[in-house]
């Protein structure tokens, strides 16, 4: 058993905190912006509160991050009640935050300098695979904080690897939502085909799912998708996030993402439609309207 900090309890870190209680077995801290949440996680779970993220982390092994973006992050890390202020030596630092690899490299530096360790660990598998404790997680940072982090982070991942030094998890992470946008977006054109086409769209699918087209996009959203429903997963406005960092890092490395760039300004219609909060199958909404 491990003293463990989880700083962030969204949709995401809300029931990761609670893996690492439950599953891990371990000693968890948690801290929430929003008091209440931290005092209702405090009350399903056990462990204890922290007030500010500096003291959630008091004496931890292990913290952990899964916020918003990067200012936040750098809020509960660098800020003046940040979790860099009180974390011991030797500590491993994980976040879980899909962010920039520009603010992964400052965190990795940041806790050298302090005398701990860092880890870009963001995560793929949305809210269903974090309340079932089968995210994907793809770490950045030095080899040895990783072994040791590893079995923490098993509690609520079926799949960890290190990827390589700092930032190469955040790399990753941008690899994964530039696959996904472009098979979301292929989803959506198939099943808009087929209602053109005055095809059943339930048998289509199951046909073509046993083939070369399947993918878990497939298998998971397409009735929702057909149904015209976007209340199960990933929203727009976080996808959108994350593709104006991929976008971003595709400018600085030369990448050319001409697929990834149209699809964004697709979810950006669809915000426009009034679907900012709808999950990101609700590409087909602007094909159907």
């Amino acid at each position: 058993m491990a003293k463990v900090a989880f700083i962030g309890l969204g949709v995401m870190g809300y029931p990761m905190a609670g893996h690492l209680r439950t599953k891990g077995g371990h000693d968890v801290a948690v801290y929430n912006r929003t008091t209440a949440k931290a005092e209702k996680w405090v009350a399903q779970f056990g462990g204890s509160l922290g007030l500010t993220p500096a003291k959630a982390a008091e004496g931890c092994d292990f913290v952990f991050s899964c916020v918003g973006n990067d200012d936040d992050l750098r809020e509960v890390t660098l800020g003046p009640d940040g979790c860099f202020k009180s974390m011991a030596a030797g500590a491993v630092y994980i976040d879980n935050t899909t962010a920039s690899a520009d603010v992964a490299r400052e965190l990795y530096d940041a806790a050298r300098i302090g005398g701990f360790d860092a880890l870009d660990a963001p995560v793929s598998g949305g809210q269903a695979g974090a309340e079932n404790g089968v995210l994907t997680v793809m770490v950045g940072g030095d080899r040895a904080p990783f072994e040791r982090a590893e079995p923490v982070i098993r509690a609520f991942a079926r799949m960890v690897n290190l990827l390589g030094p700092a930032g190469s998890g955040q790399l990753t992470k941008m690899v994964n939502q530039i696959c996904i946008a472009g098979l979301v977006q292929g989803l959506a054109e198939g099943i808009h085909f087929a209602k053109a086409a005055g095809l059943d769209v339930e048998t289509v699918i199951e046909t073509i799912s046993k083939g070369a087209a399947q993918s878990w996009q497939m298998e998971n959203r397409y009735k929702t998708m057909a149904a015209g429903k976007f209340d199960f997963g990933f929203a727009v406005d976080w996808m959108r996030k994350d593709l104006g960092i991929v976008l971003g890092e595709a400018r600085r490395n030369g990448a050319n993402l001409p697929v990834t760039a149209l699809v964004d300004q697709f979810y950006s219609e669809v915000q426009k439609m009034g679907g900012r909060r709808w999950d990101t199958s609700s590409l087909i909404a602007r094909l159907d309207r």
